[in-house]
């Protein structure tokens, strides 16, 4: 009774966060005005550009990161039974920035000042090329490498081999070169359009579906492999289909918004302590859920309503996510 109460109520912030981060930032647009664009009711030029090509696409693309980081996060931590696992634990993200460190230092950067559209989707595409090449290498090791520990220490190492090349890209590039590629590490929801909306809908509704039909596999694994192998399940197979599904999820949010941390390790916790429960579907729906809640109020943060200047959107999910991290941690400590 309570987890629907919890669900319940999150659906119902939902609208509340969505229509908060349209309405307000550094210019304060009327409700009524909000409401009449949204509508197709609104003749004032401004306040369309604004919550159109602005505001909409950038609620928008929380709504979606926060549908694909929990859920990709969720599933980490299930396949290693480590609290503390997050969509980028297999490299995914240090992948991403490597393709984009190509891209943007060395010679992305003077693209992106002739065409902002050549220059995003640019960076979009390298991130994607990026995180494939890891994918099916992370894949390729899963089917000869059974322990998942091994797994995850070979994941941790493949990181730091490429955020080992990237630092040697930006200590030999320009000084702007440098700055734009930070900049994209910090995470946005700035740079995305109808275009990128699409395909990151495409990618992750199907994604975060086909994840909840998992469910029940999920929850056997829990209880040890040949728990799950005398239920039926196929431990090596599933082992495969969870790792393609979280890198799906964590590898298209990171090519149109950056690396975006914390967000995918901490609100299954949050998730676990609410329903007082593992089981796996109630996970996944009220993690999706609580992080498409999360990131609009995050991204409503970012946006510095008053003020003319912007956070990128880490440095929010940073203060919410840290002390969960902490607590995780103290527990365990406790627990032992």
């Amino acid at each position: 009774m309570k987890i629907k109460i919890a669900t319940i109520l999150f659906c119902i912030c939902i609208p509340i966060c969505f229509v908060a981060d349209i309405v307000f930032g550094s210019v304060q647009v009327p409700l009524q005005s909000c409401i009449d664009v949204l509508r197709g009711n609104e003749t004032d030029t401004l306040w369309y550009n604004i919550i159109m090509n602005l505001r909409l696409p950038r609620a928008i693309a929380a709504i979606l990161a926060g549908m694909a980081l929990p859920v990709s996060g969720l599933l980490m931590q299930t396949l290693f039974r480590n609290p503390l696992a997050d969509p980028y634990v297999l490299g995914v993200s240090t992948g991403a920035s490597l393709g984009v460190a190509l891209f943007s230092l060395s010679g992305g950067a003077a693209v992106a000042a002739w065409s902002w559209i050549a220059g995003s989707v640019g960076v979009a595409i390298s991130a994607l090329i990026g995180s494939t090449i890891v994918i099916f290498f992370i894949l390729s090791v899963a089917t000869k490498v059974r322990e998942n520990a091994s797994l995850l220490i070979i994941g941790i190492m493949l990181g730091s081999i490429t955020a080992a090349i990237v630092n040697v890209l930006q200590y030999f590039s320009k000084p702007d070169e440098v700055h734009n590629f930070l900049l994209w590490t910090m995470g946005s929801f700035s740079n995305i359009g109808t275009t990128e909306l699409t395909l990151m809908a495409c990618c992750i509704i199907p994604t975060v579906i086909a994840t909840l039909a998992l469910h029940k596999p999920l929850d056997a694994i829990l209880l040890g492999d040949n728990y799950a192998r005398g239920l039926g399940v196929k431990t090596d197979a599933l082992r495969v289909v969870v790792i393609i599904l979280s890198a799906i999820l964590a590898a298209i949010v990171t090519a149109f918004a950056g690396p975006i941390g914390f967000v995918g390790m901490t609100v299954p916790h949050v998730a676990r302590f609410l329903c007082k429960s593992d089981n796996h579907k109630s996970l996944i729906i009220n993690s999706v859920l609580i992080g498409i809640n999360l990131l609009l109020i995050c991204d409503l943060i970012s946006q510095l309503p008053g003020m003319q200047s912007m956070l990128p959107i880490n440095t929010v999910t940073a203060i919410f996510g840290a002390p969960i991290v902490i607590l995780v941690i103290y527990k365990g400590r406790r627990r032992g």
